[in-house]
């Protein structure tokens, strides 16, 4: 008995000019294509997983001063410590795995983070997650030398991601970088310009009786004492600028991390 034809030897058997042999080898074409791109996808998760966390220590190490030219960041990252903090206290927290803790997925889990009122919201994130990763740089004395906030906010297009470096004291700025958001190029996208983000290492938080001081300002920085307290605006990105000068005060101030970096500067204190 003769072997019967497969239905992919049939349809090759139709005429070209067949409409219904156009629409299966269209099928066949996108079923392979989906099973191939599926494949791929799921054969490369670890390493575009492994890619991710390295591009994470890559930003911290970078906003803290720490990265080298040609630097191996295993061997820098050893000198980063994440911990957990619980924001509604200000404390260290063993509630979740900072390992495989998003803090983004949280804010969107009602169980997981509250609802900000408007007149908290100046970032305009609408929910804050209960839980936040930190990362303490130590010196050689295993002393803490740098403290890094993950920060975000809204800025003219899209919300802004980064993570903003300050010493132990809560109030001078390291560094501040972002490393996602879709702001306009040249305009809002200046945010990622070395230029600008010079700017940012050593101007203060706050003053000296603890009031939140820091702004971007519109235009030019003052050149006197309140110069330390400002970052120049970012020309023609208005509204851009005044998203990150809300982002920054608003991690910085009580309803983000200001509780964690009082209760911080006194157990320094405390321990000498």
């Amino acid at each position: 008995m003769a072997e019967q034809p497969s239905w992919i030897q049939r349809l090759l058997a139709v005429p070209n000019d067949n409409p219904w042999k156009t629409i299966g080898v269209a099928v066949v074409l996108c079923l392979v294509c989906s099973i191939v791109v599926s494949a791929t996808a799921v054969g490369l998760r670890d390493l575009q997983e492994a890619n991710k966390r390295e591009e994470v220590r890559r930003n911290i190490l970078e906003v803290s001063g720490l990265m080298r030219p040609g630097g191996d960041i295993d061997e820098l990252f050893k000198q980063v410590e994440p911990r957990v903090v619980d924001l509604r206290t200000g404390s260290f927290s063993d509630a979740v795995d900072h390992a495989s803790y998003i803090q983004r997925d949280a804010a969107r889990d009602p169980e997981m983070s509250v609802a900000l009122t408007p007149d908290q919201d100046i970032a305009s994130i609408r929910r804050k997650a209960h839980y936040a990763t930190v990362y303490l740089v130590k010196d050689s004395q295993d002393a803490v030398s740098t403290v890094i906030l993950p920060v975000h906010g809204y800025g003219l297009w899209s919300t802004l991601y980064g993570y903003l470096a300050v010493k132990p004291d809560g109030r001078e700025v390291i560094g501040l970088q972002f490393y996602e958001h879709a702001e306009t190029p040249g305009l809002g996208g200046e945010v990622d310009n070395p230029r600008w983000r010079s700017q940012w290492p050593g101007k203060l938080l706050s003053d000296d009786d603890g009031k939140l001081r820091i702004e971007v300002v519109k235009g030019t920085a003052a050149s006197g004492p309140e110069g330390v307290h400002q970052v120049d605006g970012l020309a023609g990105a208005t509204l851009t600028s005044r998203g990150v000068n809300n982002l920054v005060r608003f991690w910085v101030d009580e309803n983000g991390f200001g509780l964690f970096l009082n209760n911080l500067q006194q157990e320094l204190a405390d321990n000498g």
